[in-house]
């Protein structure tokens, strides 16, 4: 049975399109059909432009019969995090405060791909000021995971994921502050890349919490399409000095094959699920396969500081957005506000100290890897939980925090380093399991290299959820 319209990926639209065999304007007109029927179990699109997205789709089909396509995006339905601005949907952030926050303006990213043709359906669900490791807030409630809409798809890119996952479009546009395009991608099935830092350069954001670390990049369900949306949106702008960084870095010549690939299944004592810690040593066994030289060993990066660190740089972050904007304050949950006054705790030296271990992580990130290529983890390390709880309380029988998930991810954000998330064999539940790779700063090429060899032998993309 050929595929359904809304089940084509990116780079398949886009040669058809170029064909003369399918237009955008049927695409998305397949795609909004799609959302009508699964988006009421989800709720991961919280906001629509289906007049605006059909006008623009049958523009875009005229171009394409004029063989006068604006990009490699052209005709492309997306969805953008409602984290990031959009010229003419609201960005809530999932806070009562932002109701009606009308930017006017897109972020340079979603504007770039926009200015391209793309054809924004929506914007996606988060947690309150994206802030959290599942996906709920005030405004609109739980978005729920494609695969079994009682458990959450994480967060904070949630509603993101659930949206490539179910088939309201190919793409997404998310953000990753420490994991929240990695670990939602693993809970879903699909590939995530969080880029090297400002291999997509920011302007006009909304305050960060999270110093430097957030980062925005593509959800796909291959990493080919992640690739399209990646190459798209790149390059350096002076909004954003060190995006010059990063195009710097992404120009340099890459390690030759065979690859030094590490392998890392535990992270300081942390718990891991059983069924994620199998199935990603089974996966990671398919590089050895294709010829790379596999180990498996501890982390050669102290990075418990960070681990022990995170909560207050959070803190922190929101003490400060709020004391710029008391009125978001008045109206974030309890939970926010407390976070608030102890981050106004925290000391400057305290805060100097965390700014001076990030700096020295990335040099010691930087060494590491002229002895490894690549390291692969875990990507989260839990299986889905409840959609409304914030965070599974118990890993592998051991009580955890609120990040116990979390531990392998944030400290690639800090690190300013590359992770491409992508799909190993699922739980016995059928639920999805992924692992990162993990590569130097500006080795994003690298990374969906790799990613691309290991899909060709362990393919995913027919993997649909019943909905």
């Amino acid at each position: 049975m050929s595929p359904a319209l809304w089940q084509l990926p990116a780079i398949e639209l886009q040669r058809r399109y170029r064909a003369g065999s399918l237009t955008p304007l049927a695409v998305v007109q397949a795609v909004l059909a799609r959302m009508d029927v699964v988006n009421p179990r989800l709720n991961a699109v919280v906001a629509r432009r289906d007049d605006a997205v059909l006008a623009e789709a049958a523009a875009a089909t005229k171009r394409y019969a004029q063989g006068a396509a604006l990009s490699a995006l052209d005709g492309i339905p997306l969805t953008v995090k409602d984290s990031l601005f959009s010229a003419d949907l609201p960005t809530t952030c999932g806070t009562a405060a932002l109701r009606d926050h009308r930017p006017a303006h897109d972020e340079l990213a979603a504007g770039r791909a926009i200015a391209g043709g793309a054809l924004l359906i929506g914007k996606t669900n988060v947690p309150e000021f994206a802030n959290d490791g599942y996906t709920a807030n005030p405004l609109f409630g739980a978005t729920g995971n494609p695969w079994n809409p009682a458990l959450t798809p994480g967060g904070s890119s949630g509603g993101a994921v659930a949206a490539v996952a179910a088939g309201i479009g190919p793409l997404a546009i998310a953000q990753d502050g420490g994991g929240s395009i990695r670990r939602p991608a693993s809970h879903t099935g699909l590939v995530g890349l969080k880029p090297s830092l400002s291999a997509w350069p920011r302007e006009r954001t909304l305050p960060g919490l999270l110093l430097d670390f957030d980062v925005i990049g593509p959800v796909a369900r291959t990493v080919a399409d992640a690739r399209l949306l990646f190459d798209a949106l790149r390059g350096p702008s002076a909004a954003d000095r060190s995006s010059m960084a990063a195009a710097w870095a992404a120009a340099q010549a890459r390690p030759a094959a065979p690859l030094r690939v590490l392998y890392v299944d535990h992270l300081n004592g942390n718990p891991l699920d059983r069924q994620i810690a199998d199935s990603c040593r089974r996966a990671v066994q398919r590089f050895s396969d294709l010829g790379h030289r596999v180990e498996h060993g501890p982390l050669p990066l102290d990075v418990s500081f960070m681990l022990e660190a995170w909560p207050q740089i959070g803190q922190v972050g929101l003490a400060a957005m709020f004391d710029e904007h008391p009125d978001w304050e008045a109206q974030a949950s309890l939970k926010y506000r407390e976070a608030a006054e102890l981050g106004r705790s925290v000391s400057g030296p305290r805060v100097w100290q965390i700014m001076d271990r990030v700096r020295r992580l990335r040099a010691e990130s930087a060494a590491l890897f002229d002895r490894v290529d690549v390291i692969v983890m875990p990507a989260a390390a839990a299986l889905p939980w409840p959609a409304a709880m914030p965070y599974p309380a118990v890993i592998d029988g051991q009580e955890v925090g609120p990040r116990g998930h979390a531990v392998y991810t944030g400290w690639v954000n800090a690190a300013g380093l590359p992770g491409l998330a992508v799909p190993a064999s699922p739980s016995v539940e059928g639920l999805p399991i992924g692992m990162q790779l993990i590569g130097a700063y500006g080795s994003d090429n690298l990374l969906l290299d790799l990613g691309e060899a290991y899909e060709a032998v362990e393919p995913w993309a027919d993997r649909w959820p019943e909905l």
